[in-house]
């Protein structure tokens, strides 16, 4: 297991991947992550330095099945919840309390897990590239949290509204390009392939 007593760019990704599809049990000891990508679990490990193994759950609604990792340990328990998660964090995580250093490291993780970018041509306009970020929780104070994090150490304000049953946070295309610089500041670092080369097609068409 990493030691969590220092923060690093590994750990801070891992915990923005619990805060967006993460989940502390109950009980006061087990962290699950789910998953739809083995990938996404397998940065999990690697960022925490652990060996517990990927399974497989099924959703009580819909029969689907989702990869996950689920492990035991109530030290890194404890430290989750006094950074500011808790069990049934969905809708109450509000503040983190996550190092400005390490802050887009943990941006990233919260991207690969609940993030969302696009971009487009728009016809509208002559040679008119529009790209986008944005973030979703079902926790409207995380978003906010977020969002003044984010003005705090770049300048720019996003946009939050209610989108079916989450909030997103938004950002249009020149805070997206600079947010993308900051959490790619490090390219080797560990991050989802398929959205991280999304992201540099996008910068790439940009340019």
């Amino acid at each position: 297991m990493i030691d969590y007593s220092k923060w690093s760019s590994n750990l801070a990704y891992a915990v923005g991947l619990i805060a967006s599809d993460g989940n502390l049990s109950s009980d006061g000891r087990h962290i699950d992550l789910t998953s739809k990508d083995i990938e996404q679990l397998e940065n999990f490990q690697k960022c925490l330095e652990i060996t517990h193994k990927i399974s497989i759950k099924k959703s009580g609604y819909s029969d689907k099945e989702y990869s996950r990792i689920q492990f035991s340990d109530v030290k890194f328990y404890r430290w989750l919840n006094g950074i500011g998660m808790t069990s049934k964090k969905s809708k109450t995580i509000a503040n983190l309390k996550i190092p400005n250093r390490y802050f887009f490291d943990f941006l990233r993780g919260q991207f690969d897990g609940d993030g969302c970018s696009y971009s487009y041509w728009d016809k509208r306009w002559h040679s008119s590239f529009m790209i986008y970020v944005s973030f979703v929780s079902a926790s409207k104070d995380h978003m906010l949290w977020m969002s003044k994090k984010i003005e705090q150490l770049i300048g720019f304000v996003g946009r939050i509204d209610r989108v079916d049953s989450v909030y997103r946070l938004r950002y249009a295309k020149n805070a997206s390009i600079v947010l993308f610089e900051k959490m790619y500041a490090d390219y080797g670092a560990i991050a989802l392939t398929r959205k991280k080369t999304k992201v540099q097609k996008a910068l790439d068409e940009n340019k």
